[in-house]
């Protein structure tokens, strides 16, 4: 067992939760906590009712999500929402969220560890908003075809192209989840390759206007390599059980 506050003040400490903007509803830190003792340290992309359901059948574990359980604001303690606190503390289960500080870390968040899944070289901070990179670039040898083939096996799933670029792809920047918007910012820096998870219609049409190859490799693909990776370090440094919960069939 080991101490739910100890790994509360480490992973606020490591993430600098306190210090990174986020949408409000992100809430990230300590969401819900149990009776102060942690057996297992479970990790998953979101906090929906069946994961916590899942999660709570081991009695006293952490849930590590990426997306917590307050997108949608306040809302009363009903249907799904209630079901989903009934399980939680049925189940004595604390829950963790990490949203944008996860992104960002330079171990292991989301973007690092997609770019290094996908074998990009010289991999560096890009688009440094209030101090915090939003993503990461780096150089890549070989065609479209050959690229796609990458990112797909990474992320475990086929990808969606715009071949708005050059055929031949030598800087690709990653922004994992919903950043497609971010396209004309990412043209701007010269980069001819952008992996994200998903984007709004006019993302597309911005990308081959401008001249850049974007590949939608899934909003909840490109974001399950942080929260495993953090699922990994909380248990081996608190000498305890660990769990992954895959959810599939999300954009």
């Amino acid at each position: 067992m080991a101490n739910l506050q100890e790994i509360v003040a480490w992973l606020d400490a490591e993430l600098k939760i306190s210090e990174i903007q986020d949408y409000p509803g992100a809430m990230n830190g300590l969401q819900l906590e149990n009776d102060g003792e942690v057996t297992c340290v479970v990790s998953a992309v979101d906090a929906s009712v069946a994961v916590v359901q899942e999660a709570a059948r081991i009695p006293g574990s952490l849930l590590l999500v990426h997306h917590g359980m307050f997108w949608q604001g306040a809302q009363p303690l009903t249907g799904p929402f209630f079901r989903k606190i009934k399980a939680a503390m049925d189940g004595n289960l604390a829950i963790y969220s990490s949203h944008l500080p996860l992104d960002m870390h330079p171990d292991f968040g989301n973007n690092v560890l997609l770019a290094e899944a996908i074998g990009l070289a010289s991999v560096s901070p890009i688009l440094v908003k209030n101090g915090r990179p939003m993503g990461v670039a780096g150089n890549w040898m070989g065609n479209r075809e050959e690229f796609a083939a990458a990112v797909a096996k990474a992320v475990g799933r086929d990808v969606r192209v715009c071949p708005g670029g050059r055929e031949g792809i030598r800087k690709v920047a990653v922004i994992t989840g919903g950043a497609g918007s971010e396209a004309a910012k990412i043209s701007a820096l010269g980069i001819d390759t952008f992996v994200t998870g998903e984007g709004p219609h006019w993302s597309f049409i911005e990308a081959e206007e401008r001249g850049l190859n974007v590949f939608y490799a899934g909003h909840y693909a490109t974001e399950t390599f942080g929260v495993r990776r953090l699922g990994e370090i909380v248990a081996e440094r608190f000498s305890l059980d660990r769990a992954y919960i895959e959810r599939t069939g999300g954009p």
